[in-house]
């Protein structure tokens, strides 16, 4: 344990923000699977209505750096655009 007082400090908000991120990460995550839920289950209106409040979630969230944040929005919306290809095929 740290003795100085300014250690301690940023101790207590590194413990803070780090609470923080994993709620942030974890609300991503639990959006991601609804999302692929609905892509399973072949409800392209479902995933259509659902797919801005992922992506504003993902680029709100503040834990993803950019790059990763556009990788993981365009993996998504590709799921959606197949999703449609194949539902104008049939």
């Amino acid at each position: 344990m740290a003795n100085i007082k300014s250690q301690k400090k940023r101790i207590l908000i590194t413990r803070e923000e780090n609470a923080a991120n994993n709620s942030k990460r974890t609300r991503v995550k639990n959006l991601v699977k609804k999302y692929e839920a609905l892509i399973a289950a072949n409800d392209i209106a479902g995933a259509k209505a659902l797919l801005p409040e992922v992506v504003s979630v993902i680029d709100k969230s503040g834990v993803y750096k950019d790059n990763t944040a556009s990788r993981k929005v365009a993996r998504l919306s590709k799921l959606l655009s197949d999703l449609e290809k194949a539902a104008v095929a049939e």
